[in-house]
């Protein structure tokens, strides 16, 4: 089972349950926990390979990663803990997961936060990840991790969210960030179906003003999709709840609130 932390709140039985991006970790959400505790019952969970979630050897060669296999990761902690629902908040390709699960297990997302949202690969992202293809078994991972984060946050005020998930990343093995990058073979058919399709569950955006491989996909998505809304911060980048956490909660916060009803 992955690592998990729980804060809990004793006068809720409502749980926020946070998802990390790809070489990152539940650390991430270090400016989150102590806002949300609040008023929720928190999660933290570490992605199969990351944080603390370290997988048994033998499992690592046996099974190959999917979308499936890695959003189960996820419901096996929320089935173990008894947590029927749960709102969800990710960053990056935590939304990718998050927006997964929504298929394959709606009732159990009361809401989606879509922080960073990836929907749809523009020409610059796929160029990065056709070079990581080409060049993932012969390059040092880590070096590939640092191209990808710079061209992703490439700004000055993006450098703590880049040192962030790059000190992170070191974390991981070469061969675990192999079976990760083997993840994007699934992209482009499951963000297509993402963007058609709306599953109906209240679901918010936050996205950084300078994200710019991965905002106008969502600004496009957002008038098709009747259960979904948009906040865009600004002078922000694509970790949007590391640079600028206060907006993020306050938004975040408010979001949950009003769709803080158990179904």
């Amino acid at each position: 089972m992955l690592s998990y932390t729980i804060y809990p709140n004793e006068n809720t039985t409502k749980w926020v349950t946070f998802v990390h991006g790809a070489g990152g970790s539940s650390s991430i959400w270090y400016r989150q926990v102590r806002t949300f505790q609040n008023d929720f019952n928190v999660l933290l969970i570490d992605l199969r390979g990351h944080g603390n979630s370290q997988m048994p050897i033998k499992q690592q060669v046996k099974q190959k990663y999917t979308f499936e296999v890695v959003s189960n990761d996820i419901l096996e902690v929320l089935d173990h803990l008894k947590i029927e629902k749960s709102h969800f908040i990710g960053i990056s390709l935590g939304t990718i997961l998050i927006r997964d699960m929504a298929e394959r297990n709606p009732e159990r997302i009361q809401s989606m936060v879509m922080g960073g949202a990836i929907l749809k690969m523009n020409v610059r992202s796929k160029f990065l990840i056709g070079f990581g293809n080409a060049f993932k078994s012969v390059v040092p991972y880590i070096f590939l991790y640092k191209l990808f984060a710079f061209v992703i946050m490439p700004r000055k005020n993006h450098k703590e969210s880049r040192s962030l998930f790059v000190n992170e990343a070191k974390k991981l093995y070469q061969k675990e960030f192999k079976r990760w990058f083997k993840l994007t073979t699934e992209l482009t058919p499951l963000l297509k179906l993402f963007r058609m399709k709306d599953v109906k569950i209240p679901t918010l955006y936050i996205m950084g003003e300078q994200d710019h491989l991965f905002l106008p996909a969502i600004r496009e998505v957002i008038s098709k999709h009747l259960s979904a809304q948009l906040h865009v911060i600004k002078n922000c980048g694509h970790v949007v709840n590391v640079e600028q956490p206060r907006e993020f909660n306050d938004k975040v916060l408010s979001f949950l609130k009003l769709h803080g009803e158990q179904a």
